[in-house]
């Protein structure tokens, strides 16, 4: 069974070496959803909602949220943002697969990162 959670950040960034709009700092609200898998546990959960709201808070919202992402991710598209994440989750050793990390970078653009 798969269980996802969203949170979202606003926060700029700029691509070095690309040519387009897309080179200068520009900002966004960004939405980030992780999703997870494995059996459902004596509790009835395959994990906690609250544990993942709070993992997410603390791993992506707050390294994020009104930061410039270059200090963080030095080439920070989409498909390297939810990469970093994905790392960063899988570093955490939850009792969960990781099924997916989606980025929207805009209410019409996404990445889906996952595992290969």
């Amino acid at each position: 069974m798969i269980i996802s959670r969203k949170c979202s950040f606003d926060s700029a960034h700029f691509l070095p070496g690309y040519v387009g709009k897309c080179a200068s700092v520009h900002g966004h609200h960004w939405v980030a959803e992780v999703g997870v898998d494995g059996p459902i546990n004596a509790q009835g959960f395959v994990m906690d909602f609250s544990v993942l709201k709070s993992w997410l808070n603390d791993f992506v919202v707050e390294v994020f949220d009104h930061h410039l992402i270059n200090d963080i991710i030095p080439n920070p598209t989409a498909e390297n943002i939810a990469s970093w994440i994905a790392e960063e989750f899988c570093e955490a050793e939850f009792e969960v697969r990781l099924v997916f990390i989606k980025i929207w970078e805009t209410e019409n653009s996404c990445v889906e990162w996952s595992p290969k």
